[in-house]
């Protein structure tokens, strides 16, 4: 049994969005389940997600060591050094360490069986270190064992709370509204009772380890065979022989319109102090509409103050349980009769899609989450975004990220370092061999980082 090494007492408070010194391991592997991850688009390059950790080198006691499946282009690194203060004093204290192996997934199992990398990632290692997952498994647990840091992740032995079944029981236990439905339900007959428990027309099977919406289903209770996948490849065989495996929730559908999608992002630090980061309305895509494309911060005024208080109160019972490091929760929102209510959806017990825009939307501008009006302020004025991860274009592919950054500049949607508006690109290295990239669009107000968005859009598919 692996036994997760903890903290001292001088990283107690300790937040990754503002290390004042130490080192970060970073491991962005996609310990993800293999099957789903192969449906998302350039889904290795997902490992860059992280890379918006490089602004913490702003801090000159931090140090950041970088591990990635494959080497990271070199104008990608350059690109996040140009937001520093000192580009030359950070490249001393970053460390990129690559596989060289792209195909072996995920990173961790693959950097687990490379004792020569190991062995300088433990010489890389001075002084006071955490390792830092994207995901974090057993093989996370196992490598932060070999190599005697703590890890700032929740541990795999509160798995469960980030299930579907977990997210409902806490949510039980936090005092947040629901949908109707069942946890855990794994057999035939467990499914079919819970459907017919349930009011409405239609009921929605949600796979407890899912992520980006990947594992839903929604089944029409009058024809079993009308069912609709988020994944537009599944069936309902395959469907439940991962039912059988993983187990799953089945809910209420919320037929409700308009229905909104607010999340929120949370942190607990190594002492237990629970705090909201931020509050976003998700955009959904895909297939049934269910998977995520990007956010937008902060979430609408309508439901904004109610999301963030009930993801304060979940953030809470998951810091009293022992729950360290990022984490997000999804919502639905409605307008009720009194108002808007906000139900909660799920809790994703990870570093999710919204982190990483509100980590480069911070760490850029400087801007700090004001929990009373639920608004990141940067002195005075408070930031916008809007965020995607899924920006693809013909035009795009065959390019390299030097070239699109080059580009952006030339066509004004960079970054303003004065005005501390404008883009931050992500997800470049999916660019030459897919034209995919993602990109924050940070403005003053709704309306500008809107807007700026929708023009990026524009102009790079016309690249």
């Amino acid at each position: 049994m692996i036994t997760n090494i903890p903290f001292g007492e001088k990283y107690a408070g300790l937040s990754i969005f503002e290390p004042s010194e130490g080192t970060l391991v970073v491991v962005p592997s996609l310990s993800l389940p293999q099957d789903e991850l192969r449906r998302i688009k350039a889904a290795r390059s997902y490992e860059e997600r992280l890379l918006f950790l490089l602004l913490t080198l702003r801090a000159p006691g931090v140090k950041v060591i970088y591990l990635s499946s494959a080497p990271i282009d070199p104008d990608i690194i350059d690109y996040y050094f140009a937001f520093l203060p000192d580009p030359d004093d950070a490249a001393k204290r970053l460390t990129l360490i690559t596989l060289d192996d792209p195909w072996s997934q995920p990173l961790t199992r693959t950097l687990l069986g490379r004792p020569d990398v190991l062995e300088r990632l433990r010489g890389e290692i001075d002084g006071d270190a955490c390792l830092v997952p994207f995901v974090l498994s057993e093989l996370e647990e196992e490598l932060a064992a070999s190599l005697h840091v703590p890890i700032y992740g929740p541990a795999t032995s509160f798995a469960y709370y980030g299930s579907k079944s977990g997210a409902r029981e806490i949510g039980h236990e936090a005092g947040v509204p629901m949908a109707r439905g069942f946890g855990d339900v794994r057999t035939a007959l467990e499914i079919e009772e819970a459907i017919e428990s349930l009011p409405g027309e239609r009921v929605i099977v949600k796979l407890n380890d899912a992520y980006s919406g990947l594992g839903n289903a929604i089944v029409t209770k009058a024809d079993r065979s009308l069912i609709s996948f988020s994944a537009g490849d599944e069936t309902w065989e395959a469907f439940s022989a991962k039912i059988r495996e993983r187990g799953a929730v089945v809910e209420e559908y919320i037929e409700h319109r308009p229905l909104y999608y607010p999340s929120a992002l949370a942190q607990v630090t190594p002492d237990g102090t629970a705090r909201v980061l931020a509050t976003h309305d998700q955009v959904l895509g895909g297939d049934s509409g269910q998977v995520y494309q990007g956010c937008t911060f902060p979430a609408a005024p309508e439901y904004r103050a109610e999301v963030g208080a009930s993801a304060g109160r979940i953030a809470r019972v998951l810091a009293e349980r022992g729950v360290v490091g990022l984490f997000g929760m999804d919502f639905f929102a409605l307008k009720a009769d009194a108002g808007y209510a906000a139900l909660l959806c799920e809790i994703n017990l990870r570093i999710g899609g919204t982190t990483h825009p509100y980590g480069a939307a911070t760490l850029t501008t400087g801007a700090v989450y004001d929990p009373a009006r639920g608004l990141l302020m940067a002195g005075d004025r408070p930031k916008h975004y809007t965020a995607t991860d899924n920006h693809a274009s013909a035009c795009l592919r065959g390019r390299t990220p030097g070239e699109v950054l080059r580009a952006a500049d030339r066509l004004g949607i960079g970054f303003d370092h004065e005005r501390r508006t404008g883009n931050v690109f992500h997800l470049l290295g999916a660019v030459p061999e897919h034209g995919k990239l993602g990109f924050t669009s940070i403005g003053d107000s709704k309306e500008e980082a809107e807007e700026l968005h929708a023009l990026t859009r524009r102009l790079l598919s016309g690249l």
